[in-house]
């Protein structure tokens, strides 16, 4: 009679070499099914991650990876390192490669993983590390095979779950699942499943199978609002000794209201007694707010100092002082110390910071956001001041952390609100100048182009430019005009109205064309809107237009006497949803010609639709743009 013991064995065998034939079938590039080579620079062949959540303050994460690298482009897909600091402890980092076939050609073990620093050159100090694999292959495809196994003591951070890792890969097999043994609740929220091939085993367990790559689109709106995503928090939490709870926005804003910002604020009374002396006479909380912001800007420099709390808590505020320097929290928390002993209200604020507009998710509480600014509560609404530059005009956030939803953090809790939104008509961008045409074509100009809104960020920097990157600047925006000329450059930096001008004067030979006894002028000189995204046959992402803007042009062309026009294009207006669009072109008199033309793109989500209507749009504008005047000898 078998016995039990050996039926055990008996089928633990069986089960790991059934385990051991997958993996080796997972490792041959021959086995991908080809649709999911298609618009793939990489393939998950496999990944099970596990989270083993044992108390509110104690979790071990595992994760087993095999991932095949098509091309050079793939390589980023590795996903080969592992963070850890004195609360993580690495129990198990292993990393095998593969060639085409699936034959093993080089192991890594943790000692062999290159461990640096895990924050940037700008950092003064942190004790966050990472452990990661530089591999270079010598062929594609090539297939890395990669195991960790982690315990963390902080549990405020659970990785979260991306079935699909980004453009351009896809996925075979992926598997997430969350075991809970402790008191803790685990809360979970799962985005844009329905729409793919992920199959839910239980309420903490899902498993992906055959998700193809998808191909970025111009236009196309943050990854994370139609690929699926899974995101997971305790509302038990442990961050390095500190315990905290987080069943919403509200309890968890307090938590760190009480635990990371109070006790910081506290400022040496020399500071004290200077800054109520410098907003002694003003007459308003909003003008104290300036007067603050200015000594901050004026006192302070930004270093990223990744201490305290997990990152999370900011320097003292006194010592900010002392030393001149600190991170978004600390320069944050030191301006609000100031406000404070001026009698004005404000608020540490937690957001996403980027160029692209991602909010902070309002409806899942979570340690979530990449950066920290103040608000001011003003009337109905609050002004937003970005501590972290020294240049900035005070209220100003155009382009890193406008239009989204963030988390204000006060006494009583927190609280999700939307920063500003820069209109289009906001938004502008006004070029004027008078252009004096030779005979020969040759052109000099003087150009005065203001900026304001959001536009003024793409400016302002401009100032503080070596003057060779100025020149260079302007030769790469007015790439249309060749053989350009910058003659001398001024600027006017109007931080109170956050308006900036630039005045040029400039020359090109051979602008206009000559043909013969006629020369062909193209009256748009100084700003064109070339770009036309691609066409797409079948396009599957819908499409954004995330900020509005308005481009103003005013050209006064002064012709020699040796020419006259012969033909002048009519007008053209065009008006849709997407935007508005004016050219224009007269005679003023026998010797000038004055140039018109306004460029307006709307702010707004499309469907794929409509994408075909919005290229053809900007196909006409930038047929438009290029038109061109004929002009003859007398």
């Amino acid at each position: 009679m078998i016995s039990r013991q050996f039926l055990l064995i008996f089928f633990f065998i069986i089960s790991v070499f059934s385990i051991q034939s997958q993996d080796e079938n997972l490792l041959k590039y021959k086995t991908i099914p080809f649709a999911l080579k298609e618009n793939a620079n990489a393939v998950i062949r496999s990944e099970i991650i596990h989270f083993e959540i044992k108390d509110y303050d104690q979790m071990v994460y595992t994760n087993k990876r095999i991932v095949t690298i098509l091309n050079k482009e793939g390589d980023s897909k590795q996903s080969a390192f592992q963070h850890y600091d004195k609360n993580t402890s690495i129990k198990r980092l292993e990393a095998r490669i593969y060639n085409a076939q699936g034959e093993e050609i080089k192991k890594i073990k943790e000692k062999d993983f290159l461990d640096v620093s895990a924050v940037s050159g700008g950092t003064l100090y942190s004790d966050n590390r990472v452990k990661y694999l530089k591999y270079t292959p010598t062929s594609y495809p090539y297939t890395i095979k990669f195991e960790t196994e982690v315990v963390y003591k902080s549990t405020a951070f659970l990785y979260g779950w991306r079935p699909i890792e980004g453009f351009y890969a896809s996925t075979e097999n992926a598997e997430y699942k969350i075991t809970n043994l402790s008191d803790a609740k685990v809360r979970i929220q799962t985005l844009n499943f329905e729409s793919y091939n992920i199959n839910k085993k239980s309420e903490y367990h899902f498993i992906a199978e055959n998700l193809k790559a998808i191909k970025s689109e111009s236009y196309s709106p943050s990854f994370k609002t139609y690929a699926p995503y899974l995101k997971a928090t305790l509302t038990d939490f442990n961050m390095e000794g500190v315990r905290g709870v987080n069943n919403n926005w509200q309890d968890f804003g307090k938590w760190m209201y009480d635990e990371l910002i109070t006790g910081t604020e506290a400022l040496p009374q020399t500071v004290k007694d200077e800054i109520r002396q410098k907003t002694a006479l003003a007459t308003s909380d909003r003008e104290k707010a300036k007067i603050v912001y200015a000594y901050m800007q004026n006192k302070t420099r930004y270093i990223s100092v990744q201490v305290g709390i997990g990152g999370w808590k900011p320097m003292l505020a006194k010592d900010v002082d002392r030393l001149g320097y600190g991170d978004c929290k600390a320069l944050t928390n030191y301006t609000k110390s100031l406000l404070t002993e001026v009698g004005v209200v404000s608020y540490y604020t937690v957001v996403h910071g980027d160029y692209d507009i991602i909010d902070i998710d309002k409806d899942f509480s979570s340690l979530q956001g990449n950066h920290v600014i103040l608000s001011i509560p003003d009337e109905e609404d609050y002004v937003w001041l970005e501590c972290t530059s020294q240049t900035s005009p005070f209220a100003y956030n155009a382009n890193f952390t406008d239009d989204r939803d963030v988390l204000v953090v006060t006494p009583e809790g927190g609280k999700i609100v939307h920063t500003k939104v820069y209109t289009a008509d906001e938004n502008t961008t006004e070029n004027k100048a008078k252009i004096q045409l030779e005979a020969t074509g040759d052109i000099t100009a003087q150009v005065e182009i203001i900026s304001k809104g959001a536009r003024y960020s793409h400016h302002y920097y401009l100032e503080n430019e070596l003057e060779k990157d100025q020149k260079l600047h302007y030769k790469e925006s007015f790439n249309t005009v060749n053989n350009l000329e910058i003659l001398s450059v001024t600027f006017n930096n109007n931080k109170e109205d956050i308006v900036f001008k630039e005045k040029l004067d400039v020359k090109a030979k051979k602008y206009a064309s000559k043909l013969g006894e006629r020369i062909l002028l193209k009256p748009n000189v100084f700003i064109m809107e070339e770009y036309v995204p691609p066409r797409y046959k079948n396009r599957k992402l819908p499409f954004q237009i995330s900020r509005g803007k308005v481009n103003i042009s005013t050209f006064e062309i002064e012709l020699p006497n040796t020419l006259q026009v012969e033909a002048l294009q009519d007008s053209v207006t065009i008006s849709n949803k997407f935007g508005d669009y004016h050219f224009s072109i007269i005679q003023k008199d026998e010797n000038t010609l004055l140039f018109n033309r306004k460029f307006k793109l709307k702010k707004g989500d499309y469907t794929k639709e409509e994408y075909k209507a919005f290229r053809d749009f900007l196909l006409l504008v930038a047929k438009h743009d290029k038109s061109k005047i004929v002009l003859k000898s007398n």
